[in-house]
């Protein structure tokens, strides 16, 4: 796919990740969308950033726990900009949650975005994506690939993107693909300590921890150059799922 001058939303996109995902994409030449819920702050430095160095943003916001609005978000970036390309589910909460410690009230809000929200944003987004035979790519995470116990929640909403992304790129086939890519310690939740972090680097196969950098070349593969791909989930992990 040819990115210059096509339209992209970006959900979760004034944080961590899903920013860096955004400002790639506005790089190639995209308009991007960019969505936001509680990091307001962050979106908006983006679009100013953006549109400083030439390039097409708008913000959007939305409470993507909320189906709804998750199912309208892809409409109104449409009827802004005319059309949409690419879609691409960044946003999530990651929260350090045993199973016996999680209530249902945590449990829905963690499902609500991390999982059910990539559903009905695509649902939303499949009439544009169509006739754009777009793209869509989902974040998924290892922890979808592997049991986390101290994360239960996440990793299960995770491992249901995992299936979401298939489901979807058989459901879209041949007018969209679909694809997840899942990263490993990249961007470590907020609040590990410099010990945790060095354990991890420790014992990742290739010594390191990543950057949003690697996760970004896996989007652009799958967006430029990945058009004979769908249903698959790209793992950017530095070798820990071979641990």
């Amino acid at each position: 796919m040819e990115l210059m001058g096509k339209v992209a939303l970006v959900t979760g996109a004034g944080r961590r990740l899903g920013r860096a995902l955004a400002q790639a994409l506005a790089s190639r030449g995209m308009t991007v969308a960019l969505h936001y819920h509680a990091s307001e702050e962050g979106a908006r430095s983006l679009e100013r950033e953006i549109r400083a160095s030439g390039g097409r943003a708008r913000c959007f916001p939305a409470d993507l726990t909320s189906a709804e609005a998750a199912r309208g978000l892809p409409g109104r970036v449409a009827a802004e900009f005319g059309r949409l390309d690419v879609l691409v589910n960044s946003a999530a909460v990651m929260h350090r949650l045993t199973f016996e410690e999680t209530t249902p009230a945590q449990w829905d809000s963690i499902l609500n975005l991390n999982l059910r929200s990539l559903f009905f944003c695509a649902q939303g987004a499949a009439p544009a994506l169509r006739a754009a035979r777009g793209k869509i790519v989902n974040l998924a995470d290892l922890a979808g690939l592997q049991p986390w116990p101290g994360f239960a929640a996440h990793s299960i909403s995770k491992a249901g993107v995992v299936m979401l992304t298939q489901v979807l790129a058989r459901s879209l086939a041949p007018d969209i693909a679909v694809n997840a890519i899942a990263p490993g310690a990249v961007l470590v939740p907020e609040e590990y300590s410099e010990e945790e972090r060095d354990r991890l680097a420790r014992s990742t196969p290739l010594r390191r921890l990543g950057s949003p950098s690697d996760v970004v070349a896996g989007l652009l593969y799958l967006l430029e150059e990945g058009d004979f791909v769908t249903g698959h989930t790209l793992v950017v992990d530095g070798g820990r799922l071979l641990t």
